[in-house]
C-alpha cells in the first residue's frame, strides 16, 4: 500500500542531501536566534570541547567528553522543536500541551545530568 503523496516530502539524490544540510543549517541558525538556552549550552560546550581536548586522558574518554556535550544540544534542539509545534498548535494552555513542554524539559535535564556524571567520572580518573 502506497503512502499519500506530500510536496514536503524529501527527494533523492544529491539534490535532497543539499536540501538536508540547508534545512539543518536554517535549523542551527534559527535555535542560535530563538533560543535562549542553546545558546547558553553552545557557549559552556565549545570551551569543554577544548578542555576535553586537551586534557590528558584516552582518546575514549575524550570522545565520551565530548560526545555527551553533543546530547545535550542535541536534546535541547528536540525540546525546542517540540515546543514549537505544541506553541504552532495552539497557544491556549492545556494540559497535554504542559506535559510535552515538560517531559522535552526534562529530557533536557536527564541530559545535562549525564554530561555532568560522565565528566565528573573522567575527571575524578584523571586527577584522584
Amino acid at each position: 500500500m502506497d503512502q499519500p503523496s506530500s510536496e514536503f516530502k524529501s527527494k533523492g539524490g544529491l539534490g535532497r542531501i543539499a536540501g538536508a544540510f540547508r534545512y539543518s543549517m536554517q535549523g542551527f541558525q534559527t535555535a542560535w536566534k530563538n533560543e535562549h538556552a542553546f545558546r547558553q549550552e553552545v557557549m559552556v560546550a565549545v570551551p569543554l570541547t577544548v578542555v576535553a581536548l586537551l586534557l590528558k586522558v584516552s582518546a575514549f574518554q575524550k570522545l565520551a567528553l565530548i560526545a555527551v556535550l553533543g546530547l545535550v544540544l542535541l536534546v535541547e534542539l528536540i525540546n525546542a522543536a517540540i515546543e514549537a509545534v505544541v506553541d504552532r498548535v495552539s497557544l491556549e494552555r492545556h494540559p497535554l500541551s504542559k506535559a510535552a513542554k515538560d517531559l522535552g524539559s526534562a529530557a533536557v535535564a536527564l541530559a545535562i545530568t549525564m554530561a555532568g556524571a560522565t565528566w565528573a567520572v573522567v575527571l575524578y580518573n584523571r586527577f584522584f
